[in-house]
């Protein structure tokens, strides 16, 4: 009975139909338990959901406690004992603890209701579980560390390097060395807010090579997570292929 619960709450396959229909339940209950932040008000309907939303939550807690055993693969008591010291465990507990009143009463005392509000946008990070296509994300970036991580380098070796040029050629543009780490960081990313800007003719070819520079590292690590992504897809369709051969040979 708890393999089978296990298989349907946490075993993703093409052929578990159960468990698909789960995953879809908790998208949609974390999808709608988020509509009430979108607020500043509340009204009966948004309680509801919220009292509906963390009464599943919780549900999915304990169905994910009483299985705990198989998904840590530890075939003792400890399993029950470690599986709340877990990532995905720890996100469900504070999920459900942002929703509880009492909780909520402690954070008025500190006068910061509106943080208890905030909290429980942690909620979005529960949709990692159930969704697959960011489950493929994931499994990418991981994959991809060593080459964005490399990017990431060269990022922010060239804002600081650039916020040292701006800084020395236009002195005046900027209060201090923030203001120019700031500046180089919003063309890197070729925002451009305007709030601060060079005024020579030297301070603006910086600006405009900046730009330039920031379009190709900001598509270096874009393209990379596209290729991943595509190939980690081509990847399962392969797989599901495969499954589904063998099936009809059968």
């Amino acid at each position: 009975m708890r393999k089978r619960l296990y298989s349907i709450i946490e075993v993703y396959s093409a052929e578990n139909k159960a468990g698909q229909w789960y995953d879809t339940l908790m998208l949609v209950v974390i999808i709608t338990s988020l509509v009430p932040l979108a607020f500043k008000t509340t009204n009966t309907v948004f309680e509801i959901i919220d009292i509906v939303s963390t009464a599943i939550f919780i549900i999915d807690y304990l169905l994910r406690w009483v299985t705990a055993d198989y998904k840590l693969e530890i075939k003792s008591p400890a399993a029950f004992v470690l599986y709340p010291f877990t990532p995905m465990a720890f996100i469900d507990l504070v999920v459900i603890l942002t929703a509880l009143p009492i909780v909520g009463n402690g954070f008025k005392v500190l006068k910061a209701f509106r943080l208890m509000r905030t909290l429980r946008v942690v909620r979005t990070m529960k949709i990692a579980r159930y969704s697959k296509s960011l489950i493929i994300i994931i499994g990418v970036l991981k994959k991809e560390r060593k080459s964005l991580g490399a990017v990431a380098t060269l990022a922010v070796a060239y804002i600081l390097i650039a916020a040292l040029v701006i800084f020395n050629i236009e002195p005046d543009s900027f209060n201090n060395f923030f203001d120019a780490v700031y500046w180089a960081t919003v063309s890197l990313t070729t925002v451009g807010y305007g709030d601060i800007y060079p005024t020579s003719s030297i301070g603006r070819i910086v600006t405009m090579l900046s730009s330039l520079f920031g379009i190709a590292i900001v598509a270096l690590p874009s393209g990379i997570i596209t290729g991943g992504y595509l190939s980690r897809i081509n990847e399962n369709n392969s797989k599901e292929e495969k499954i589904n051969n063998k099936e009809n040979e059968k």
